[in-house]
């Protein structure tokens, strides 16, 4: 079966196909309704975006212009980071369902443990109100199923004891040569399913030699081949692209990394800064 039919159960019921597209960066107009829209005749059924992002309109009017039934696609967006009370989740929560101009959101996160401009924060209460916010939408209908971004073990552990419902994702930076055993492991324990954004480092180990060397020898570029390591970690990809044909390429990823080169991959570190590292970008 292909990467993109593949899906993972989440807490709730529902269901998350195993590779998405995520639009972070993407240009409000043009650029990411083109990039949305090419995506999903890619094959693609899962998009991400993010308040923050300031291009939920354009993923909205992708999504609605694709003709494709609005239950075959799976939308995510996020409450901004700097949202840290109840009031606040709600009223980021109605700019979203107005700018998207969907009747639901499949997933709903929240985009981090701490404003972006005070990283590290202790909003442990204020999570959890943020939380309380977001179980709201869940009960009537509005959102499908939510989850946290950027968290690590001690901020779910945190959260966990406010919770009604079990945060189903917990979506976070994750390349190879990126340790985040412990947030995976706290993810596994609890079934929480991790999606994995930035999956070429931000462009920075797609031409990473000894990733474009073991990918010849799977006949896939450094991109397919990082995204099929991430899919055989059970994490959920979320590669971006502009170009039509590299968005194509990154759902070409039906192959299988033998358990010695994962080994291999495993044992990376610090990939997106090796010297060759910054010298190509995958967009």
């Amino acid at each position: 079966m292909s990467a993109l039919a593949e899906t993972f159960p989440l807490t709730g019921g529902t269901t998350i196909p195993k590779l998405g597209f995520g639009t972070w960066l993407l240009k409000e107009g043009d650029e990411c309704y083109d990039a949305v829209a090419a995506a999903l005749n890619a094959g693609y059924r899962h998009i991400d975006t993010a308040r923050a992002y300031h291009n939920e309109a354009s993923v909205g009017r992708a999504v609605r212009d694709s003709g494709i039934p609005r239950g075959e696609i799976f939308v995510t967006s996020k409450v901004p980071a700097e949202a840290k009370s109840y009031a606040a989740a709600l009223e980021q929560f109605a700019i979203s369902m107005r700018e998207i101009g969907l009747d639901y959101l499949d997933l709903l996160l929240i985009h981090a443990p701490w404003p972006w401009d005070e990283m590290g924060k202790d909003c442990r209460e204020e999570n959890r109100e943020v939380w309380r916010a977001m179980e709201g939408f869940l009960a009537d209908g509005r959102v499908r199923a939510i989850g946290v971004s950027n968290f690590t073990r001690e901020d779910l552990e945190s959260l966990l004891p406010a919770c009604h419902t079990i945060p189903a994702i917990d979506q976070i930076q994750w390349y190879i040569g990126c340790d985040v055993a412990d947030t995976v492991a706290a993810c596994a324990e609890h079934g929480i399913v991790v999606e994995a954004y930035s999956p070429f480092a931000h462009g920075r180990i797609v031409n990473h030699p000894d990733i474009v060397n073991m990918g010849r020898r799977y006949d896939v570029t450094a991109p397919q081949l990082s995204i099929r390591y991430l899919l055989q970690k059970g994490a959920v990809p979320l590669p971006k692209a502009t170009s039509a044909d590299h968005i194509a390429a990154n759902a070409q990823v039906d192959f299988e990394i033998s358990d010695a080169d994962m080994a291999v991959l495993d044992a990376m570190h610090d990939t997106e800064s090796h010297p060759d590292a910054a010298a190509f970008s995958w967009s």
